[in-house]
């Protein structure tokens, strides 16, 4: 069999590639720079192509040494993937899963999946990880996260995906204004810029647009919040009204408030909540098993 690739220099060579920098690199791997750039070399002459153009000040990736990185990735990420298969064969409950989840939903739900993850599967261990929809996606991708909880809809092309339950938008208000939403509400006869809504990078914001039918961009203020709880104090400051999920309220977001809660017009607006992981993942048993759970919490806390 001819000579092939260790994994070890396909590991140097995309941590050289995250990092951009040989000394940063080097520490990822917990090597000396030198064991680095070594391996890599070897790398390069194994293959027979030159991956990276070298001066006595910076590197770049050549075009061919970009499409290396970018099979070495997937390469690992099966590897990884293999390992996990065998060592929970017969036993997928078993192990650390390292989970992603937006952050308009894990300060909402993540702390009853663990709890109730601790009394069911207590041989499995969740690494958590909070981040944009799209910084996820590029984790998951990359195989630095295992299993990812989303709001959908969004593009997971590639990915497996499962529905496990719906969250309902609700519309909030200073109680001190409530008085002048006419009912059956119409967004139309609200002020200019009184919906406020998160910065644009969180899909709730989209969803929320589409599916209270917010039509009027003129509507929405041009202020973004970074977060639900930022939200909730510029409307409890009667600058104008939003819309949070039902998991959010139910989970005590308005608290010590002086916001009531208002249903939307038409038929019930809801992000849908669902499991994200990649099709070449060993672990399908365990993460449809988590959905099922987390089914179940969703379930019972709608009731």
């Amino acid at each position: 069999m001819k000579s092939l690739p260790s994994l070890k220099n396909l590991f140097y060579l995309v941590n050289l590639h995250q990092e951009q920098n040989f000394n940063r690199a080097a520490k990822v791997c917990f090597v000396s720079q030198s064991t680095l750039s070594s391996g890599i070399q070897n790398l390069e002459e194994q293959l027979g192509h030159q991956l990276i153009e070298r001066d006595h000040k910076s590197f770049m990736f050549t075009a061919i040494g970009e499409e290396v990185v970018q099979r070495a990735r997937k390469i690992l990420t099966d590897v990884d993937d293999l390992v996990e298969l065998v060592k929970n064969q017969g036993e997928p409950m078993t192990g650390d899963i390292r989970l992603g989840c937006i952050p308009t939903i894990a300060p909402f739900l993540l702390s009853r999946v663990i709890r109730q993850c601790q009394q069911s599967y207590p041989a499995m261990s969740l690494l958590l990880k909070e981040d944009t929809t799209e910084r996820l996606l590029d984790a998951l991708g990359k195989g630095e996260l295992d299993l990812l909880i989303l709001a959908l809809p969004v593009d997971t092309s590639g990915y497996h995906s499962m529905k496990v339950g719906k969250d309902p938008f609700k519309m909030v208000i200073h109680k001190d204004l409530a008085g002048e939403i006419h009912q059956p509400i119409d967004y139309q006869a609200l002020p200019d810029e009184s919906i406020f809504l998160l910065q644009s990078e969180h899909c709730i914001t989209g969803h929320a647009i589409t599916a209270c039918q917010l039509g009027d961009s003129a509507k929405v203020n041009p202020f973004a919040a970074t977060s639900l709880h930022t939200l909730v104090q510029m409307v409890n400051s009667k600058l104008g009204t939003t819309f949070l999920p039902q998991m959010a309220v139910d989970a005590g977001i308005l608290n010590d408030t002086d916001l009531v809660v208002m249903t939307p017009p038409g038929e019930a607006p809801y992000r849908d909540i669902g499991l994200v992981w990649r099709q070449t993942t060993s672990r399908i048993l365990t993460f449809r098993t988590l959905g099922l759970m987390i089914q179940k919490l969703l379930t019972k806390e709608a009731q």
